[in-house]
């Protein structure tokens, strides 16, 4: 790593694990164990990363959220990986969700405002649940996707995170109080930043009567354990990002489970977990919003009231 006594062309590493959505204790990991990235070091010692670094580091994220391996990837050049996303079979975009252009054009004037009126209409015409698969879940990709090829700023993304975050904790709060089982504890990993999943299984939670508790994002593990083990939870539930090591999830679900009781159920959905099942046994590997119903339903037939 160069040590510079004054450096301006770059961005320190709070700044790109805001805009990369990668932990800054994954950019340190890679650092050490793949050689990228080399962050340069300001007057005062800190990391900065040139333009080009967090550029590469976004093609390295979109090929995360394809499923591709850190190993395979991290150390590639910027031209390898661009020929891995052209090869992808996910290469061509998904068909954008209905109304996105204007969607878009609320996002890049940050007119919050508009934007959160038309995702309320949505919400209103097709019920929480309907509007959290149909729409929320294909518009969540499309937001990701024009981000990465940089139709979007972060500051636009931030204002699409925060006005979702708004909805759903209005339609939850509509749906009143519920006391009914199970008792469902979400949260994240420490170092897992995104919030979004978490909420939107407690919005796909609530109308199906379960009452949730969120402690929101990066919650240590043994604050999980004594939140799960004092509060009478029946379910612990941890969402994973794309940008979230996948052996770094399992070591810490792995170890998770071997901390809670054996009554306590432990469920885990998001990118990085997704094809982890076999390396999580007693662990609830939840593919979609959809498949977490079912594990609601699993969860009651194994439990009648």
């Amino acid at each position: 790593m160069k040590n510079l006594t004054n450096h301006s062309d770059g961005v320190g590493i709070a700044a790109v694990e805001r805009d990369t959505g990668l932990p800054k204790d994954t950019l340190r990991v890679w650092e050490r164990r793949y050689g990228f990235p080399q962050p340069l070091r300001d007057a005062n010692g800190e990391r900065v990363y040139p333009a080009a670094q967090v550029d590469k580091l976004r093609l390295i994220r979109r090929l995360l959220d394809q499923g591709l391996r850190p190993s395979r990837i991290v150390a590639a050049s910027t031209e390898e990986l661009a020929q891995l996303l052209e090869a992808s079979p996910e290469a061509a975009p998904p068909a954008a969700p209905a109304g996105w252009d204007t969607l878009l054009a609320f996002m890049q004037r940050q007119d919050g405002a508009a934007l959160q009126r038309a995702l309320q209409q949505s919400l209103l015409k097709q019920g929480l649940q309907r509007f959290l698969a149909d729409t929320l879940t294909p518009l969540t990709d499309a937001v990701g996707q024009a981000w990465l090829r940089g139709e979007l700023s972060v500051a636009g993304e931030h204002l699409y995170t925060e006005q979702v975050h708004n909805v759903l904790r209005g339609a939850i709060a509509s749906q009143g109080g519920h006391g009914g089982s199970p008792s469902i504890l979400l949260t994240t990993f420490p170092n897992e930043l995104h919030s979004l999943g978490l909420l939107m299984a407690e919005a796909m939670f609530a109308p199906e009567g379960a009452r949730c508790t969120s402690l929101g994002t990066q919650t240590p593990l043994a604050d999980i354990e004594h939140a799960a083990t004092q509060g009478g939870i029946d379910v612990v539930a941890l969402s994973f990002s794309a940008a979230y090591p996948p052996r770094q999830a399992v070591e810490g679900l792995t170890t998770l489970r071997a901390r809670l009781p054996a009554g306590i159920a432990l469920w885990a959905g998001g990118q990085a977990v997704r094809e982890q099942q076999r390396k999580l046994p007693g662990i609830r590997v939840i593919a979609d919003l959809h498949d977490g119903i079912a594990a609601l339903a699993e969860w009651r037939a194994a439990h009648p009231a």
